[in-house]
């Protein structure tokens, strides 16, 4: 893949351990509302533009603030485009940034807890936020912010942990329950 390629489109699967087994389960964009001011900043442009007709004397003010939002504005949703969140068979990780690519990554055997906050306005819009605890003090993998449909992707994880036999399972005996 070209320069500009990766510059426009990020690739999650060089990350991937394939001699390892490993697959991706779930690659997570940003939701569509992580992006939306950025999307109404750049907007903002085409009105600041117009206004440079009407102040042809100081034309150039608001062409420049108007190139400005229009440069701020699709910088950051691009930023936000450029963020993935994967869920594979052996760990989850967060690959994000442009020009410079951080990538964080956890093992599933790390997680300990996963919370997830929903605020209102994403269970109207669906999305919401994890945050992964584990027992080591600093983790570069803590807080997935904007993760749309939240309550599938947590089920996905937890999924993935049980079916990979890191949690015990608590066994049922119909005979316990029956008196015998």
């Amino acid at each position: 893949m070209s320069i500009l390629g990766r510059l426009m489109e990020p690739r999650v699967e060089v990350h991937l351990l394939k001699d390892e087994g490993e697959r991706i389960i779930d690659e997570v964009r940003k939701h569509w509302a992580a992006s939306f001011w950025w999307y109404c900043l750049a907007a903002m442009s085409i009105p600041l533009f117009i206004t440079t007709f009407r102040f042809p004397e100081f034309f150039w003010v608001p062409l420049a603030m108007s190139v400005t939002a229009l440069l701020v504005g699709l910088w950051k949703a691009h930023v936000n485009y450029m963020d993935r969140f994967v869920i594979t068979n052996m760990r989850v990780f967060r690959v994000h940034g442009v020009f410079n690519i951080n990538l964080a990554t956890m093992p599933m055997s790390r997680i300990l807890d996963i919370s997830m906050h929903q605020p209102f306005i994403g269970q109207v819009f669906g999305f919401g936020h994890f945050v992964f605890e584990t027992a080591a003090q600093d983790q570069g993998l803590r807080a997935i912010r904007y993760v749309g449909d939240p309550q599938k992707r947590d089920l996905t994880i937890q999924r993935v942990i049980a079916r990979a036999g890191l949690r015990t399972k608590m066994r049922m005996d119909d005979e316990d329950d029956d008196g015998s």
